[in-house]
């Protein structure tokens, strides 16, 4: 039997309250708890902000945030969880970065500490008060922290970059003519 140590009270601490903070979030997109819109609401708020299709993006970021959540606080499949989680707020942290840095003004800090907190857990491992421990480590190799932050990183960045050019479109085709012809 192995002694658990502070690390292991540490990273228990972090895994449930950054990982039941994103699956409430996950909860209020898929669900409609906590005072949410459900996937309908969040689909509309989701082409709202230029994430297309709508249901797609409310379902994709509910099942990351509801699913990475539950499965970090867990300490189950902690890599893949932790990339999950950490993708669907570098997301909403593209929404947010045009207001700065600080959530007071809209600005990004909130979603960007959740998403590192994530992607910090999944680099580290759950530690021993998780299910990954109990079950051996099988959904916890060190192989997989590089091929999940990876994908995420590579689907992440098709998204939000695919957003970012629907919304730059948009407002070049609202933009006044500089010459009349």
């Amino acid at each position: 039997m192995t002694c658990i140590d502070r690390r292991d009270l540490g990273l228990l601490l972090l895994r449930l309250s950054a990982g039941g903070v994103l699956a409430a979030h996950g909860a209020q997109k898929l669900l409609g708890w906590f005072g949410g819109g459900g996937v309908e609401g969040t689909a509309q708020a989701m082409e709202a902000m230029g994430y297309e299709p709508g249901l797609v993006s409310a379902r994709a970021a509910g099942l990351a945030e509801a699913g990475g959540g539950t499965l970090l606080a867990l300490g189950l499949a902690t890599p893949a969880a932790g990339a999950a989680a950490a993708g669907a707020m570098a997301g909403a942290t593209a929404v947010h970065a045009p207001n700065g840095f600080f959530a007071q003004g809209g600005g990004f800090e909130y979603t960007a500490l959740l998403g590192l907190t994530a992607a910090g857990l999944a680099v580290s491992g759950p530690g021993r008060l998780s299910l990954d421990h109990l079950t051996c480590n099988v959904l916890n190799r060190g192989w997989m922290v590089p091929v999940t932050l990876g994908a995420t990183a590579v689907v992440t960045t098709v998204v939000v970059c695919a957003r970012n050019n629907r919304l730059r479109e948009a407002r070049e085709g609202k933009q006044e003519a500089l010459f009349e012809e």
